[in-house]
């Protein structure tokens, strides 16, 4: 068990830090989260699935200043873990992952905005001293510290919470369990509404509309859902990019390569 508690470290230390340290790299979505945790604990079938059903879950997540509404990253790996060492039923670990993602999200907002401030009067000291050395040290310091404590929950999480989850679930009701795994299937759909909210534009409700088509009556995948939908946003693009040709030439210049292509082909 230990074992697998190191590997939740590591893949939560790796993700979550390794994210901001990349520029913002997207690391911490659910989808590379997943990945990460089932190569490597061995599963990374069940560590894909798990990802993408949880980035499904998380993808209208916003972080708005201090304010964080889950933290997917600790809920990805939590949720993975039981599913490969526990043999937690998936919809169940969905819906497991969103109360994870919601107490880690508290960890990090007290860890943001009250223990890195410890940090501050030791920047500012050495700010007025000029010693660039020392906080060039205590920036990658403090970020060691920081992502070692968040990941120090799925640590704990596993180590001590596997047992507990595994007997948890093993005497579930059956009536419970169907309540989990039906909420778990619509957990993804509170994802997209929660991203459509931030996005939605009368616009694109053509859009919203054809997907529906491809997907509730076509019965099409996922994935060639959204093949179609680049074919579509090339398309547009390109057409998009016609107009704006056309309008840099004006109506003037227009009406001229009309009429001369109009005069070629009647002499040709």
């Amino acid at each position: 068990m230990l074992f697998y508690a190191t590997m939740a470290f590591i893949s939560v230390f790796f993700c979550f830090a390794g994210n901001y340290l990349t520029g913002q790299s997207m690391m911490e979505r659910p989808l590379v989260v997943g990945l990460v945790t089932g190569l490597l604990m061995g599963d990374m079938k069940s560590g894909i699935l798990m990802g993408a059903a949880l980035e499904a879950v998380f993808l209208g997540n916003v972080n708005i200043g201090g304010v964080i509404a889950a933290e997917p990253v600790t809920a990805t790996v939590l949720a993975t873990t039981f599913v490969i060492i526990s043999h937690v039923d998936q919809q169940a670990a969905i819906t497991l992952a969103i109360p994870i993602g919601m107490l880690s999200a508290i960890v990090v907002m007290f860890m943001k905005n009250v223990f890195m401030n410890i940090f501050a009067p030791v920047l500012d000291k050495y700010a007025r001293e000029g010693s660039e050395k020392k906080i060039v040290a205590l920036h990658y310091g403090s970020w060691i510290i920081y992502y070692a404590i968040i990941a120090a929950i799925s640590f704990i999480g596993v180590l001590a919470g596997s047992g507990p989850v595994n007997t948890l679930v093993n005497n579930i009701p059956k009536v419970l369990m169907n309540g989990l795994n039906c909420a778990g299937g619509l957990l993804p759909a509170v994802g997209f509404a929660m991203l459509m909210k931030l996005l939605w534009d009368n616009r694109l409700a053509i859009y919203y509309l054809l997907g529906f088509i491809l997907t509730a009556y076509l019965n099409l995948p996922a994935v060639a859902v959204a093949c179609l939908g680049i074919v579509l946003c090339v398309a547009v693009g390109m057409r998009d990019a016609e107009l704006v040709e056309l309008m840099k030439a004006g109506p003037v210049s227009a009406g001229h390569d009309s009429q001369t292509d109009e005069e070629e082909d009647f002499f040709a």
